[in-house]
């Protein structure tokens, strides 16, 4: 699938996301899906580990074992069920974005997570010279300028 994505034309792929197979695999297994895709794209496309979990501990360490597979990038979901304020969002993903040397693409998903990035949260995050992108899915078109 994943060469057959790039082969229409696609030139980055999220493997590890958070609404498909992500919730549901082990560690291992999640690796094993990063490795296979690199295999199966080689230089032909950006590779980005879903590495986003509600423990900043291990997003760490996914993040660290998807830099050493040779991941392109990194996706990480704002923390789901315990709904961190927005100082414990901001060291959150700061501690994923210090811990390697991957560029990092947030994902704002309140709807999923229970708790949305504020704007100001954002804005401090965007200082970060790892943290390079947002997916934003709340649906707020007005939020985005």
């Amino acid at each position: 699938l994943a060469a057959h994505l790039v082969d229409a034309g696609n030139d980055g792929l999220i493997v590890n996301g958070t609404t498909g197979e992500s919730p549901t695999t082990s560690d291992t297994e999640k690796d094993q899906l990063v490795r296979a895709v690199l295999e199966a794209v080689g230089d032909r496309a950006h590779v980005v580990a879903g590495i986003g979990t509600n423990d900043t501990r291990h997003s760490v360490e996914l993040a660290r074992t998807a830099e050493r597979t040779g991941a392109h990038g990194l996706l990480a979901v704002t923390p789901y069920y315990n709904k961190p304020p927005q100082e414990g969002l901001f060291r959150h993903f700061t501690a994923i974005a210090d811990s390697t040397g991957l560029p990092v693409m947030l994902y704002d998903i309140p709807g999923r997570s229970g708790v949305p990035i504020d704007t100001e949260t954002l804005v401090r995050l965007a200082d970060h010279p790892r943290i390079v992108a947002n997916k934003d899915a709340k649906g707020d078109l007005g939020r985005a300028s």
